[in-house]
C-alpha cells in the first residue's frame, strides 16, 4: 500500500505493509504531489521496532505489554521519515507544542515530567487563543530566518495536533518543583536537553546534519527553564514571562 503525504512542507511517499498507518496520516495526504523522498517498510523494520519496544518496557518495568504490527509500523514509518528529515533542515523533537496568537512555544522534558499537563493548563488559561500544534512529536524546521514547528499525526496518547504550523518563539525545559519559577537560560545550559529530546539518526551523515541544526536552533529561539508544580498558576507565570520576551533581552 502506497500513499503520498506532506509533513513539514516535505512530500513523502510511504509504502507500508499494513493499512493502519495510512489511516493515521489521512489528514496529511498530498495526492498527486511529487515526492521529495520515499520510504518503504518491511517485516524486518517491524521486528526492529518490536525489539525496541520490548527493551523500553523492560527498562520502565512494564510487564506483559505487547504491541500490534499496525502500531509498530506507525513507529517504523516515523523513524524512517525522521532519518531523512535533517537533509531538509528539519528535526523531530519530543515535546508538547502550543501556539498562542500565532507564535509557538515548545515544552520539553524527560518523560513523565508533565509536558502535556502543562500545555493543558495553557489551553485552560488562554481558551481559543491557544492551539495545540502537537502534543508529542512535532517536526521543527530550522533556517537562517528562524524555526517553524509543524504538527504531525504522531501526537501522543491524547491525539492532540493540527495539520498546521507556527513560528517557534521559545523552547521551555520543564522540571517538577514545589514552587513555580521560570528563568531565561543560555544555549550552553539548554543544549544537553535539546540533544536528548531530538531524534538522533542512525546514519552518520544525518547525525552530523542534526547536530548542526540543533546548534542553529539553540541560537534561533528563546530558551527557558521552568520549575512547576502543575497548578494553574504555573501556566500563567510561564506565559507572562515568555510572551513578550525578546531574544536580545
Amino acid at each position: 500500500m502506497t500513499e503520498t503525504y506532506r509533513f513539514a512542507d516535505i512530500v513523502v511517499q510511504v509504502e507500508s505493509v499494513h493499512r493502519q498507518v495510512h489511516r493515521l496520516c489521512e489528514a496529511y495526504r498530498a495526492d498527486g504531489a511529487t515526492p521529495d523522498f520515499s520510504i518503504g517498510i518491511t517485516q524486518d523494520d517491524l521486528d526492529f521496532e518490536r525489539q525496541c519496544s520490548e527493551r523500553s518496557n523492560t527498562l520502565l518495568g512494564r510487564k506483559n505489554r505487547t504491541s500490534s504490527d499496525d502500531y509498530l509500523e506507525e513507529l517504523a514509518v516515523y523513524r524512517k521519515i525522521a532519518e531523512r528529515m535533517p537533509s531538509f533542515g528539519t528535526v523531530l523533537m519530543h515535546g508538547s507544542c502550543i501556539a498562542v496568537d500565532g507564535e509557538a512555544f515548545l515544552f520539553t522534558a524527560k518523560s513523565g515530567t508533565g509536558k502535556s499537563t502543562h500545555a493543558r493548563l495553557w489551553r485552560k488559561l488562554l481558551g481559543d487563543r491557544a492551539v495545540m500544534i502537537n502534543d508529542d512529536k512535532p517536526l521543527v524546521r530550522i533556517s537562517e530566518g528562524g524555526a517553524v514547528v509543524y504538527g504531525t499525526p504522531w501526537d501522543g496518547k491524547h491525539h492532540l495536533s493540527i495539520n498546521g504550523s507556527a513560528p517557534l518563539k521559545a523552547i521551555c525545559i520543564l522540571e517538577r518543583a514545589e514552587q513555580n519559577a521560570i528563568r531565561r537560560i543560555g544555549a550552553a545550559e539548554a543544549y544537553p536537553m535539546l540533544l536528548q529530546q531530538t531524534y538522533r539518526p542512525q546514519d552518520a551523515a544525518a547525525m552530523r546534519e542534526t547536530l548542526a541544526l540543533i546548534d542553529r536552533l539553540k541560537n534561533a529561539v528563546d530558551l527557558w527553564r521552568l520549575g512547576c508544580n502543575m497548578d494553574p498558576e504555573a501556566a500563567e507565570l510561564a506565559y507572562n514571562a515568555m510572551k513578550g520576551a525578546s531574544k536580545d533581552v
